[in-house]
Formats: structure tokens, C-alpha cells, sequence
């Protein structure tokens, strides 16, 4: 029984130090903090995350890899539902779109009983000069059950790992698109 005792104390203190690694990666301590859109959808969350990525392109090159990422077309709409995890392969419950600020802000939320819990996912491009902008996403939820808290942490890494690779695709391709366009501009 010790030895049971021991490997469940292991594996709590393992998932801590993973969460403390994975949780906001890519932000600041200011963006962590700082209020955005989307935040209200999901008042006293039980968890929340901010993680970000700093993109060599112009932001409407990065707003039209994203929507197009999010499979939402050129021009998003509220009430628009988001498949997030079918890119991944996993059918779990879609994402309704609740705010959209064109060039600037994605708001997508899933609610009971077509959620598991409260949670609100936003997509903020926010400009850093005319050729750079910074991607953040914050995920926020709020659960119904407390076991849902023990299964969020769980999946903490994978949830993590897969927003980074959303990121880091979103990153590559708006990157990708400019340096062509920089190119034709040249050989013009």
C-alpha cells in the first residue's frame, strides 16, 4: 500500500512540475496578467492559461492564417462553430464562436450541456510595429464536477502541446506567406 502511496505522489509532483513548465509559454508575465476579450465569458475560472508566439509577418497576414486555421473562413461570424480538436483527430465537443473583433480577436466558447464545463478559448493578434505581431491564446474554464479539475490537469500537456503546434503552424504559414509576398515585391 506504501509503495502505491509513493508512485500517486510521484506522479502528482511530476504533473506539477510539467504544469509549471507548460502553462503560459511564450508570454509575458504582463500578457498572462492583462484582461482581454473574452475573459468575461468565463468569470471565476477554475484554470486558466495564456501562451503566446511573436510572428514576422504583418498581422492581416496573420488574422487570415488563423481563420483559415480555425477553418472559419475569411470573414468569421458569431455563432459560427469551431471544430478545434478535429485537426488533431479527436471528436470532442465543438466550439461556439461568441466575439470577433476582424484582424484582432477570435472568442470561442462551449457551454453545458454540449461542453463538458464553461470554457472560453480567445485569439488575439496584437501588432508589434507594421511587419510583426504577437499571437496569444487564453484558454479559460470553469468546471461542474470536481473530479473535472484532476482530468483537466491530466490533460494539461496534451492540451498544451496541441495549442502550441496551432501556434507554431499559424506562425510558419503567416510567415512563409510574407516572405513570399516580400519576394514578388522584390522582383517587381
Amino acid at each position: 500500500m506504501s509503495l502505491t502511496v509513493v508512485k500517486l505522489a510521484v506522479g502528482i509532483a511530476a504533473l506539477y512540475a510539467a504544469r509549471r513548465y507548460y502553462r503560459n509559454w511564450g508570454t509575458t508575465k504582463e500578457e498572462c496578467r492583462s484582461s482581454l476579450p473574452g475573459d468575461s465569458l468565463v468569470r471565476s475560472p477554475c484554470t486558466q492559461s495564456t501562451e503566446g508566439v511573436e510572428i514576422d509577418a504583418p498581422p492581416a497576414a496573420v488574422w487570415a492564417v488563423l481563420t483559415n486555421e480555425l477553418r472559419l473562413g475569411e470573414d468569421p461570424a458569431v455563432g459560427d462553430v469551431v471544430h478545434l480538436w478535429a485537426m488533431a483527430g479527436l471528436d470532442l465537443p465543438t466550439l461556439t464562436v461568441e466575439q470577433v473583433v476582424a484582424g484582432e480577436t477570435i472568442v470561442l466558447q462551449g457551454q453545458p450541456p454540449e461542453f463538458p464545463w464553461s470554457a472560453a478559448w480567445s485569439f488575439h493578434v496584437v501588432p508589434h510595429w507594421e511587419e510583426r505581431c504577437r499571437l496569444l491564446l487564453r484558454m479559460r474554464a470553469a468546471f461542474c464536477r470536481p473530479g473535472d479539475v484532476f482530468l483537466t490537469e491530466l490533460a494539461g500537456p496534451v492540451t498544451a502541446l496541441s495549442a502550441r503546434a496551432m501556434l507554431r503552424r499559424v506562425k510558419e504559414s503567416a510567415e512563409s506567406t510574407a516572405d513570399r509576398r516580400t519576394a514578388q515585391a522584390r522582383a517587381l
